[in-house]
């Protein structure tokens, strides 16, 4: 792991430098933003949507048991804010686009496809890795904003529907519990996380050897090793911003 992580950070090196090159073509990281966010955008807004209504669930009941029932839509707030929406959303993104990248460069690594790059005298590294780490970086946010906003608006339907929370209620407690500092760091969260996703899947699918075979086994360890990158990024995130 920690040799995989240095060389991660070198691919991530390369691919600045690549950027700053001005070879990147626009088109390209068009349809990468399409097929790593917009594509599993549905997915992303499912599960936080039916996570926050499962703690809405939980949670309403036993506020309302005690007569606090006026914080729980500032409650859920803070709870999809800083874990659901960012966290949720990313391991989505990183199950269905995140082994998708892997596959395809790794697919291009076993046919001879990046040796062919090579030849033409492109960094195979920065043509295949720099697209999706821009894409992913800043198209990530986009889908956490959304399903933040999808699974504060379902919470209240839950509420609503199970313990007859009058709407009103629940967004003048959304309202009061709101910060925007929450929002900024949810939204870093999905920048890392949109990164890591790609620096990592695309490094797991570079160095693949062999054949047809070893492309599942470098899918499978590129879903494997995002999500612990994402959560060991998340607990060191949280270690500075909420401790």
């Amino acid at each position: 792991m920690i040799s995989f992580f240095g060389l991660c950070v070198q691919n991530l090196i390369t691919s600045i430098k690549y950027l700053f090159s001005k070879q990147m073509r626009f088109s390209t990281m068009i349809s990468q933003a399409a097929a790593i966010s917009y594509d599993s955008l549905p997915i992303s807004i499912i599960i936080v949507f039916i996570a926050a209504a499962v703690i809405a669930i939980q949670v309403s009941k036993q506020f309302l048991m005690s007569g606090a029932e006026t914080y729980i839509g500032g409650t859920l707030t803070i709870v999809i804010l800083r874990e659901i929406a960012p966290g949720f959303a990313a391991l989505a993104i990183g199950a269905r686009a995140g082994t998708a990248i892997s596959a395809e460069i790794a697919n291009m690594q076993v046919t001879s496809q990046v040796d062919a790059i090579k030849t033409l005298k492109v960094d195979p590294v920065g043509y295949y890795f720099t697209p999706r780490l821009i894409s992913a970086g800043i198209t990530v946010p986009m889908v956490v904003l959304i399903a933040e906003l999808i699974g504060i608006v379902g919470g209240m339907f839950v509420c609503f529907f199970t313990i007859n929370l009058h709407p009103n209620r629940y967004i003048n407690s959304v309202w009061l519990w709101l910060q925007m500092r929450d929002v900024y760091i949810s939204l870093f969260k999905a920048f890392v996380f949109g990164i890591l996703i790609a620096l990592v899947c695309a490094t797991q699918g570079y160095t693949t050897q062999g054949g047809a075979k070893d492309v599942g086994i470098s899918t499978t360890q590129a879903a494997i090793k995002s999500t612990i990158y994402m959560l060991i990024a998340d607990f060191m995130i949280n270690l500075v911003f909420y401790l």
